[in-house]
């Protein structure tokens, strides 16, 4: 059970939400009752792909990000524009530190303008709020 300053402060923001591991995987289990769970699990992708120690590890985790996220029909493709995902097909070769800012970028807004919302109102979250 997250401490109580945990579960309030998810209530403030997504940043503070996402800063938290018992948030990330509440935030989950919800967006998978939404059957969009590909939105959270891309953005923690892409913050772990930005700490890749090496040239090797970092094309290592961008091919697997674009196989699993970002090529059309994708496992958990994410909705991003054709212009973004088009962006990140001719740099997947050779990927920099940069190479999802953009479409990690929409998803953060995507999520905050859309689910995290819709989180703040569910049962998961208001349940979690009564216990505390």
């Amino acid at each position: 059970m997250a401490p109580v300053h945990d579960v309030v402060a998810w209530g403030e923001s997504l940043d503070h939400l996402l800063e938290c591991k018992t948030g990330q995987l509440v935030f989950e289990d919800f967006l998978r009752t939404e059957y969009s769970e590909e939105n959270l699990l891309f953005w923690l992708a892409c913050e772990d792909y930005k700490k890749a120690a090496s040239e090797t590890e970092r094309a290592e985790a961008a091919k697997r990000i674009y196989v699993e996220f970002v090529e059309v029909d994708a496992p958990r493709q994410i909705n991003i524009d054709c212009v973004t995902r088009g962006e990140i097909s001719e740099n997947i070769s050779q990927p920099g530190p940069n190479c999802f800012d953009r479409a990690q970028s929409l998803i953060y807004g995507l999520m905050e303008n859309d689910c995290y919302p819709r989180f703040l109102k569910s049962e998961i979250y208001q349940a979690l709020l009564e216990q505390q």
